[in-house]
């Protein structure tokens, strides 16, 4: 069949055409016209203020809904208290701040008093579902302890809805369930739309030792550590070398339950939060902490696991940062509320207004009060700051 040439078409539908390819090519040219497809289920930052907000959510400790108690409430909010009252905080807290990312950093259910694991997963993760937010998990210590393997967790996690959770990278051996990655686009229409300017990095890191010799937790291992470096490398030399070229590698944020010997070295002095019970970390040292040292791009390590501890401190350039307890079938401190860790994430913008790759990385808690307070205001980092952090005022 023979090919048209442009003349066989009338003026007016030619002028359409070539004003088309010159949009076209301008989009392409200022990376508009690409839909975003990189690895983080079409996650990007929002035009209207260049943000991307993830509510951390940590140790719910679900089980079976209004027949669960409450542990460690004070005697007057006993009678009625439950996992409702956990799912009711949830909802507040996802309406006030509406996140662009859940994040449930493990022990979402209590599998040990739980009928049904996967039952009390999805009643757990329901308001972020019912509210359409993203969102992706990790395990803790308690969720395999039910009718599901931890394995089984993970699958049946990575198969619910609006999940951005990963079972593993495929083709890798690696340790564990639900060890991967996540990018983060630039707004839409500008020069970084097809680039991520955030990476996010989820890790199990584990639930017992796994040797006999070595008491104690699980820890991140080998394998693991192996494939953080290797996608680290990736996302960096990506950014660097694809047009647009950028200077320095994208920020990036990591998620994971246990937390590492390191969350020992602060103390009252030189860190944001409270410290109310010891580190419950891993008898030995695997080094994870040492690599996101030296692969240069993680900013801030999340964890929970240890429920009324909720303090940030930097060590070696890094925040790490724990996000106080939020379930109510779970350990607690009798009037001290549970919370919710908030990480705000911003772009710079240029002087002609475009928005650029990120400026500043702030966090800040909620708690389950009268009023929803927001405590420990302050920024984890700053691009150019060399990592110093600045403490705001509280805001309630």
């Amino acid at each position: 069949m023979a090919r048209l040439g442009l003349w066989h078409f009338p003026p007016l539908m030619l002028l359409l055409l070539l004003l088309l390819g010159l949009f076209l090519d301008a989009a392409a040219a200022a990376g508009k016209g690409k839909k975003w497809g990189g690895d983080g289920g079409g996650l990007r930052f929002r035009r209207e203020g260049g943000t991307f907000k993830v509510l951390q959510v940590a140790d719910m400790h679900y089980a079976d809904g209004r027949s669960t108690g409450c542990e460690d409430v004070l005697p007057e909010q006993v009678a009625g208290c439950s996992d409702l009252n956990t799912t009711a905080f949830l909802y507040r807290v996802l309406r006030a701040e509406d996140p662009d990312l859940v994040v449930f950093t493990g022990d979402n259910i209590y599998g040990a008093d739980s009928t049904d694991a996967a039952k009390s997963m999805d009643a757990a993760i329901a308001p972020a579902i019912a509210m359409n937010i993203p969102w992706a998990a990790v395990l803790g210590n308690h969720d395999q302890e039910g009718t599901l393997s931890r394995e089984g967790v993970m699958r049946h996690l990575v198969g619910m809805k609006k999940t951005l959770s990963r079972f593993n990278p495929e083709g890798v051996e690696i340790d564990g369930f639900g060890n991967y990655n996540l990018e983060v686009g630039g707004v839409e229409g500008t020069q970084l739309a097809n680039k991520s300017v955030l990476n996010l990095y989820f890790l199990d890191s584990g639930d017992r030792s796994t040797v006999w010799w070595i008491p104690g937790y699980g820890w991140i291992k080998a394998s693991q550590q192996a494939w953080f470096k290797q996608t680290s490398l990736s996302l960096q030399k990506n950014y660097r070398n694809e047009e647009p070229r950028q200077k320095e590698p994208a920020p990036a944020l990591a998620y994971f339950h246990i937390p590492l010997p390191e969350f020992s070295s602060f103390t009252a002095s030189d860190f944001t939060g409270v410290k109310q019970e010891s580190i419950s970390s891993p008898s030995i040292n695997s080094g994870f902490f040492t690599t996101m040292v030296e692969a240069g791009d993680v900013k801030a390590a999340f964890i929970g696991h240890d429920h009324v501890n909720d303090f940030c401190g930097k060590l070696t350039g890094i925040q790490l940062c724990y996000a106080g307890g939020l379930g109510y079938h779970a350990y607690g401190k009798a009037g001290w509320s549970r919370r919710a860790r908030v990480v705000s994430v911003q772009l710079e913008k240029t002087v002609s207004g475009e928005w650029q790759g990120v400026k500043s990385i702030k966090t800040w808690k909620r708690l389950d009060d009268e009023h929803l307070t927001t405590i420990d205001s302050e920024v984890l980092w700053n691009r150019g700051s060399n990592g110093r952090r600045r403490k705001d005022h509280d805001r309630s």
